[in-house]
């Protein structure tokens, strides 16, 4: 029996602004993570694993810093000549063309292209969280039970349940959904994963689209997802697994921690299950004489001669004798000076930490960005952001 048609759409085009300096220069799916991994390798990881060919991506802030990385889909099998990935940019030329200001206005944009390629059903994903899943399983489930939608759901954190769109249920079936409501009455929160059946989803979104003013469609949890709960079309696939949202600097943190256990929540060098990434171009990380390295992630191209403590070098860091990283993640070409301390921090690539420095402390998490130059005997407190984007 042949398979389902699945469409992937990919939304990567937010500004990321949650992330401050990270997203600065930066799209939001390609943060690193842990180390020589970008945001954006789960979701087209999870699609190589469901063996889905047909991949969109849409972009639009940034989309230098993402188009290099995607190469071309090669990494995840997705380098095809028919179907495979595609970039979807913002265009002129039509009455669809326009910067987007929103997820369910990126999927109105592009409601031709879903059209013409007649997928039997079409899964929207995010890229800003962490965790694994078969698309291809939860489609095939929705293809079967008669909803226009599947919304894929987890648990989260009651004081954090704000924000998200919030679902109550009954059984399978959703009764309720509120998007980001300021007293959440459950903390079932969908994950930004969902499915839809195309085209009852694209001529509802025509409809909305006709009625919603200037304001437009904006996200899919604005108008589009709450139509579908009402006329009692909306389902719930609940992912029992791992599930971080890292849009935020203190999350985006956490989620770097939790890959320092001893066993950490998802294998990413499983091999039924392997995250795949663009390969990159360093050699062994080098641990030198006096190095002292424990409960970390060391990535190729390091040099450690310092004490590293529970934190996540990415590539090409350098930690000099004297120097201590402690609780902290450091994106690519970061170098931590001899004698100088970084604590629960996250230093943005190519950031020098002069000779003494000290770079945040027990309290919120420090961020520092890109190619920042830390002098000799500066002190920078838990919480900073440096430089401050208030003063810039």
């Amino acid at each position: 029996m042949a398979l389902s048609k699945i469409l992937v759409l990919v939304l990567a085009g937010g500004a990321g602004g949650r992330l401050e300096l990270l997203t600065e220069n930066r799209a939001k799916p390609a943060v690193p993570f842990a180390g020589v991994y970008r945001l954006i390798d789960f979701p087209l990881s999870n699609c190589q694993h469901a063996g889905i060919a047909d991949v969109w991506v849409a972009v639009q802030f940034h989309p230098a810093s993402l188009s290099e990385h995607l190469a071309n889909g090669r990494p995840w099998d997705l380098d095809r000549t028919s179907g495979g990935l595609m970039t979807l940019p913002p265009f002129r030329g039509t009455d669809r063309g326009g910067w987007a200001t929103g997820t369910a206005d990126v999927l109105w944009r592009q409601a031709d292209l879903v059209r013409e390629a007649r997928p039997d059903a079409l899964v929207v994903v995010s890229s800003d969280a962490v965790y694994k899943l078969d698309y291809r399983a939860v489609a095939e489930e929705h293809l079967g039970s008669g909803a226009e939608v599947t919304m894929v759901t987890t648990e989260v954190a009651a004081d954090d349940a704000a924000r998200y769109g919030i679902v109550q249920t009954e059984g399978e079936k959703v009764t309720d959904y509120v998007y980001k409501p300021d007293e959440p009455a459950t903390t079932t929160a969908t994950n930004e994963v969902f499915v839809f059946s195309p085209q009852q989803t694209l001529d509802r979104l025509e409809a909305l689209a006709a009625d919603c003013g200037d304001d437009g469609l904006e996200d899919l949890g604005s108008h589009l997802l709450p139509a579908q709960t009402r006329d009692g079309l909306a389902r719930a696939h609940r992912l029992e697994g791992y599930w971080r949202d890292v849009g935020t600097v203190p999350a985006y943190w956490q989620a770097n921690m939790d890959f320092l256990a001893e066993h950490p929540p998802i294998d990413l060098d499983d091999p039924a299950w392997r995250l795949s990434t663009r390969g990159g171009r360093h050699s062994a990380a080098r641990l030198l004489p006096g190095a002292e390295v424990e409960g970390s992630l060391v990535s190729g191209g390091t040099r450690v001669a310092g004490r590293v403590t529970g934190s996540v070098l990415s590539p090409g860091v350098v930690v000099e004798a004297g120097a201590q990283v402690t609780d902290s993640v450091l994106l690519p070409g970061v170098r931590v000076r001899a004698g100088a301390r970084v604590h629960r921090a996250v230093l943005d690539d190519g950031v020098d930490v002069g000779e003494r420095s000290s770079v945040g402390g027990d309290g919120d998490v420090a961020l520092v960005g890109r190619r920042a130059r830390i002098e000799a005997g500066t002190e920078l407190p838990a919480g900073v952001r440096h430089p401050d984007p208030e003063q810039d």
